[in-house]
């Protein structure tokens, strides 16, 4: 499994329900890195996108304590499941495995919210980051990756040079398990 952020200096990944900032380069980064995978979101993240509705091109798993939850469809009609719990995400991820061949590591992505997102750190072997060079305004955030490589449990394996776009400057890393 792996999971994919945007986090400004402090970890900071997002505000009022909001990213910290809207980056061309790291929306087709995403993309790039996401089209044809197995997301994992949670409702408020989901709720978030363009339009409130799943992201076309993936699976959606969309977690939420609400058992009434119907969100909007996709554009393009792609699958969306609704879980209540982590042990439910867990137990339909080792049936896709069977059933559909669904790599684990490869092909699962965690994308948010907070919540999601520490919930899931310890079953993620990989973790793709776009770390923005600043410190922006946030009330949601992302563990630090970079504490957990001084401890040895990561590595940062790899990071492109920084990039600038909309006042702003970040970089693509990766950190391996």
């Amino acid at each position: 499994m792996k999971s994919i952020v945007a986090a400004d200096e402090n970890w900071g990944i997002g505000k009022d329900n909001e990213l910290l900032a809207h980056i061309p380069g790291d929306l087709k980064y995403f993309k790039e890195n996401t089209l044809g995978k197995v997301l994992i979101m949670g409702r408020k993240t989901v709720e978030s996108l363009p339009g409130g509705r799943p992201l076309p091109g993936r699976t959606t798993i969309i977690l939420t304590k609400n058992d009434n939850y119907s969100p909007a469809e996709a554009k393009d009609g792609s699958r969306v499941i609704i879980c209540n719990s982590q042990d439910e995400i867990e137990a339909l991820l080792l049936k896709l495995k069977e059933d559909e061949g669904l790599d684990l590591e490869r092909d699962v992505i965690v994308a948010g919210g907070e919540t999601i997102y520490n919930m899931f750190l310890p079953k993620c072997k990989e973790f793709l980051v776009t770390k923005i060079c600043h410190v922006l305004p946030a009330d949601k955030h992302f563990p630090n990756l970079d504490k957990l490589a001084e401890g040895g449990e990561l590595k940062l394996i790899w990071e492109s040079e920084p990039v600038s776009e909309n006042g702003l400057t970040y970089k693509f890393t990766r950190y391996k398990r």
